[in-house]
């Protein structure tokens, strides 16, 4: 008798979680585009799938101003970022060149920017890409568009660039949240 009773308790807070969890799943906000500009809105037909904030830093190169001889200019050289999901748990990272987007069981993607809208003075642009197949089996599988929005910022050194300072590399912080979406 005490075995049943045992069991059918267990049976009985099982369910129970299983049921909070899916009422807890449901209730939780996903991201709203809608105050994006249209430019970096993921079309329809997709579905937020993770939301991230990628927290770290973007390293800029004084170089030669392309077309335009004895100019230079700071040259975006590549990011490297924690991703963390909402409650701050590492669960990827950000790097590259090329961009790069790996969870921590090891998928990871690529992807093609389409478009960019302004952020605000000091922050790098939101961002549109299309996300490239993933590689490995994982949460970036299926991928379909990935959003760089909240930018805080992440902006070209605003020191000097010029002969004197070519080839020097700085790094700047930035944080960005990064919302991933998969086809509906």
């Amino acid at each position: 008798m005490t075995r049943k009773f045992l069991s059918t308790a267990l049976a009985t807070t099982a369910i129970a979680s299983v049921l909070t969890a899916c009422a807890t799943a449901q209730m939780a906000p996903m991201y709203d585009q809608s105050a994006l500009p249209d430019a970096v809105k993921v079309p329809a037909g997709n579905m937020v799938a993770m939301e991230t904030v990628g927290i770290g830093q973007i390293t800029y190169e004084c170089r030669d101003k392309k077309d335009a001889a004895g100019q230079y200019e700071w040259v975006f050289v590549g990011p490297d970022a924690a991703l963390n999901d909402r409650s701050g748990k590492k669960i990827g990272k950000y790097f590259g060149p090329p961009a790069t987007w790996e969870n921590m069981d090891g998928s990871k993607l690529t992807a093609t920017q389409i478009a960019v809208a302004p952020a605000g003075a000091g922050n790098i642009p939101s961002q549109l890409v299309k996300a490239n197949p993933a590689m490995g089996a994982g949460a970036m599988t299926g991928v379909t568009y990935i959003q760089r929005v909240a930018t805080k910022g992440g902006v070209a050194p605003a020191m000097a660039c010029d002969a004197g300072s070519k080839g020097k590399k700085e790094i700047v912080n930035y944080q960005a949240d990064y919302i991933f979406y998969k086809g509906a």
